[in-house]
């Protein structure tokens, strides 16, 4: 199903060979898409079994000290490690070099899906918890974790305008100009290309669902900005400009990206088929994304308002409701100043 081939750069870009790599030498199927592929180095599949020792080491160290960790938190980083790893250690990793279609598949699920079960796994909350209350050198790296945190370019990548164009320069700045034909065009250009597409997205959606402590908290303004409705906001606004690159692919009558110029001809697609089913995918992919983060988003808004509700009622309770008191006393003095008037 793979052979061990050179990696030779299409006609037009950089000269000289450059690596090795496996790759399909039989039509795409579903069982094929999913089969393990293999690797000569696999970079990112070994990334991802280490974010998810990890992380277990974490809930270990929790654990074992009495703290309680949610699960929910546990099985979202799961599920974001598989994703992972089922793009970059399966037939999507082989395929994506071949096909434009099945590597547009790879790009959205490394930026819109992984990061978000990521993000929801609130790693940084985890690392923070796992390092109080331990020795001096867990006392250094908790400060040192903290201070990045609070930092002015932590604050700078963290603003919702950075995030939001970084998030777009995966797209526009990197399939319309050469820069995607010289990546992929050698094996460690090409996992470079998947970590920042994972790296990215992790960034853009830890701000924007908010479960772990950000730069955006450390200021007032960026706490601000940090409110459900800004977040909501913040993430419906890149969605149209994610439709338009698909609507480009799916309408250009040239192919765009010439790495994907002359598929392999066992694969039965042709380059322009395959650029305007890789457009189809990219303007319909946002939709699941967007509506898992939307979710996600209001039910923090409706907890917001569960313990903002809660806490006016405890106040209440502490203080025999001064406040609706006094208000109804108020409301009475404008009554009677308005009735004087009107003898």
């Amino acid at each position: 199903m793979y052979a061990l081939m050179m990696l030779v750069p299409p006609p037009g870009g950089p000269g000289g060979m450059t690596g090795v790599m496996w790759m399909p030498t039989l039509p795409v199927t579903v069982s094929r898409l999913f089969a393990v592929h293999p690797q000569p180095i696999p970079l990112l599949p070994l990334l991802g079994l280490g974010l998810l020792l990890g992380y277990g080491v974490g809930v270990v160290v929790l654990r074992r000290r009495g703290d309680a960790w949610p699960v929910t938190r546990t099985v979202c980083w799961i599920v974001g490690v598989l994703t992972l790893e089922l793009m970059t250690a399966t037939g999507f990793d082989g395929y994506g070099m071949e096909l434009f279609s099945v590597h547009m598949v790879q790009h959205m699920t490394l930026s819109m899906v992984t990061p978000i079960f990521l993000a929801l796994g609130a790693p940084v909350t985890l690392l923070l918890r796992g390092l109080s209350g331990g020795g001096r050198q867990r006392r250094r790296i908790r400060w040192g974790v903290l201070r990045v945190l609070h930092s002015r370019p932590a604050a700078f990548l963290a603003n919702p305008i950075v995030t939001g164009l970084l998030f777009l320069f995966s797209l526009y700045g990197l399939y319309f100009t050469p820069a995607f034909t010289a990546l992929m065009s050698t094996m460690w250009g090409h996992n470079l290309m998947l970590i920042h597409f994972l790296l990215i997205g992790m960034l853009y959606f830890w701000g924007v669902l908010g479960v772990d402590p950000s730069p955006r908290r450390a200021g007032s303004r960026m706490g601000a900005a940090a409110g459900p409705v800004a977040r909501i906001a913040e993430m419906a606004i890149p969605v149209p400009f994610h439709a338009f690159f698909g609507v480009v692919l799916m309408m250009a009558s040239t192919v765009v990206v010439s790495f994907y110029a002359a598929p392999m001809g066992f694969l039965g697609v042709t380059a322009l088929g395959d650029q305007q089913t890789a457009g189809g995918i990219a303007w319909g992919f946002t939709e699941l994304p967007t509506l898992l983060v939307l979710s996600v988003l209001f039910l923090q808004w409706q907890r917001s308002d569960a313990r903002h509700t809660a806490a006016a009622e405890r106040k209440a309770l502490r203080d025999g409701d001064a406040d609706l008191v006094a208000y109804n006393e108020q409301l009475q003095q404008l009554a009677a100043r308005d009735a004087r008037r009107g003898r």
